[in-house]
């Protein structure tokens, strides 16, 4: 419980977190999307053509492939600027305390995370290729290629960490106070992140069956954050997916439309890379991690009461346990 209660060591009043939610907001999808913006309307060269496409897709603008994705992933920096501003000036604690419940940041467990699925996904995209190849194109293009590389290794993190610190993070910790169960928390994260998944276009082409694959991976996500005690985990996991999709597989009909190594011409259709990493992969890398950093007390952590520490001292709970009378 300890990632949790991190949010009672600053001001954890409702009204602290309605006001950052808004900060955030207004960062992210006000302030950050200024530069794709007018990047857009230089694009469409008037006013007509730009109104048209910013109701569908910037990108339908013919706006370089990684110049577009540097920008989208720029609103995403806005938006997690503006919520690290209102952990320190609106909850008026550590940034720290949003990311993990250890003294400093354990970025062992981040990479160790991202090589893990970093190469399960290399063996999804070269298994899928082998047993059909007939649905990919060869894409390689020297220059776009490693340019795409390059952001994606240095800069998609940052989209991946805000989706990260605002849902395992912030929310984990804002819904698993006001309902004082770490489950609820749980399974209202896993279920808001992967409903707001539901505005990517995947849902359009394949339906809303592919709720099954957002809401479970938040719900692992969710589960390496209250049994590891902090979101290093997550921050790796959700890196290593995105970089993975952004460089290796594109298609004209997802989120990411890159210049990747392979484009998918196959048909959209709901197949076993939808249910594999839900119902196989995600159990074995929860059983990898849980061995190598050996979790313990599962019921508590993922159904456990959250209490109130009676005290802090030196940054840590005087009270490990809950006061009496509040179990």
């Amino acid at each position: 419980m300890k990632f949790i209660q991190q949010a009672y060591k600053g001001d954890n009043a409702w009204t602290a977190y309605l006001v950052t939610l808004m900060l955030l907001f207004f960062g992210w999808q006000i302030v950050g999307i200024i530069p794709i913006s007018v990047v857009a309307f230089i694009s469409a060269g008037d006013m007509e053509t730009f109104m048209l496409s910013a109701g569908k897709n910037f990108s339908d603008l013919g706006i370089n492939a990684n110049l577009y994705l540097l920008l989208v992933i720029a609103t995403f920096l806005f938006g997690l600027l503006s919520l690290f501003l209102g952990i320190k000036f609106i909850h008026k604690r550590k940034i720290v305390t949003l990311i993990t419940s250890r003294e400093k940041v354990d970025w062992g467990r981040v990479f160790y995370a991202f090589i893990v699925w970093g190469i399960v996904g290399l063996f999804m995209v070269a298994i899928g290729y082998f047993m059909a190849p007939e649905d990919y194109v060869w894409n390689f293009k020297p220059i776009p290629f490693f340019t795409l590389l390059l952001i994606s290794f240095l800069f998609l993190p940052i989209q991946t960490s805000m989706e990260e610190l605002l849902f395992r993070g912030y929310l984990m910790q804002g819904f698993g106070t006001w309902f004082k169960n770490s489950f609820v928390a749980l399974m209202l994260t896993s279920a808001i992140f992967g409903l707001l998944h539901g505005l990517n276009p995947e849902v359009e082409k394949l339906g809303w069956f592919i709720m099954v694959y957002y809401i479970g991976t938040g719900l692992v996500l969710g589960i390496f954050t209250l049994m590891d005690e902090g979101t290093e985990l997550a921050l790796g996991f959700h890196a290593a997916n995105n970089v993975v999709a952004a460089v290796l597989v594109t298609t004209n009909w997802t989120v990411f439309q890159t210049d990747a190594l392979l484009v998918d011409i196959s048909k959209p259709s709901i197949d076993y890379e939808m249910f594999v990493p839900v119902f196989i992969l995600y159990p074995l890398i929860l059983l990898l991690f849980s061995k190598k950093y050996g979790w313990t007390n599962w019921k508590e952590k993922l159904f456990g009461h959250v209490f109130k520490p009676i005290a802090f001292k030196e940054e840590e709970f005087i009270a490990p346990y809950p006061p009496k009378g509040e179990l």
